[in-house]
């Protein structure tokens, strides 16, 4: 199963489209039984004359994508039940939430992007690329993306994992910020690490990156090695951290997540 993105819906709408609807954040389903499905066009009678700011997405798998917020309540409709996307981890194929954290992000770009922010005219779909234009000023306003460091800090066969107070469930990750303007990468890595517990690094380098659609970041993933300093947490951001072993690691992320992966390369490179 692999994804097309594309911004040009095609002519007709065909009754197997898929159509992420989004309402306050959370992804409406089609559920039979135990399975949860993405809506298709056919499955939307009673929803049609509520979607509201509606995007071509791509294909998946051929099938044609679109995201959309509905307006009122999502109950009062065909049957569709809203569901947290994270909630859902697990639940279907990995192909099908990407597909679905790509729609999150659109929806939420379309919704906090609606007014210029150099003349606050109503902003237009721009017809030749994925971006919206201001009619009156010209200004154009491309999807949102808030680029963030994650890492992996070791030290000899121990890794640094912490808790931060915004988890919403109480596992220990890798270490993660947003990039600041003028900021490269590995002043960013140095920065957070040194905030947040008080330690510095070395020897940073470069493992994979991975979209992070909650709503709109891209994840860059490093590896660092330990340089100096005791552990000293921040209070405000992170609770705890320790160094840790592969045999005594403590609740860590889902399987889906970059920052899981780290873990795994992690543990996979000390056995």
């Amino acid at each position: 199963m692999s994804f097309t993105s594309g911004f040009k819906p095609p002519e007709k709408k065909q009754a197997t489209d898929l159509w992420f609807i989004f309402k306050e954040g959370d992804l409406l389903f089609k559920i039979t039984g135990d399975l949860l499905n993405i809506p298709e066009t056919k499955d939307l009678d009673g929803y049609r004359d509520r979607l509201i700011r509606s995007q071509y997405m791509g294909s998946l798998d051929g099938r044609h994508c679109y995201t959309a917020d509905i307006n009122g309540d999502a109950s009062e409709g065909a049957g569709l039940q809203q569901k947290d996307l994270r909630s859902v981890f697990g639940a279907m194929e990995e192909e099908i939430i990407w597909a679905a954290g790509r729609a999150n992000q659109l929806a939420t770009w379309s919704r906090n992007h609606q007014y210029c922010g150099k003349c606050g005219a109503l902003y237009e779909e721009k017809n030749d690329e994925r971006a919206k234009i201001c009619p009156a000023c010209g200004q154009v306003n491309y999807p949102r993306l808030s680029p963030a460091v994650i890492v992996a800090v070791l030290r000899e066969n121990r890794i640094l994992l912490a808790r931060n107070k915004g988890f919403r469930l109480p596992f220990y990750s890798v270490l993660a910020g947003f990039v600041e303007p003028g900021e490269t990468l590995e002043a960013c890595i140095a920065r957070e690490i040194e905030e947040e517990v008080g330690i510095s690094v070395k020897n940073i380098r470069y493992f994979g990156s991975q979209p992070w659609p909650f709503p709109d970041s891209l994840m860059v993933g490093f590896i660092a090695d330990y340089a100096d300093g005791e552990i000293q947490v921040d209070d405000t951001e992170i609770l705890e951290a320790d160094w840790f072993t592969p045999e005594d690691l403590p609740r860590i992320p889902p399987r889906i997540s970059i920052a899981r992966q780290l873990i795994d390369w992690f543990t996979a490179h000390n056995g």
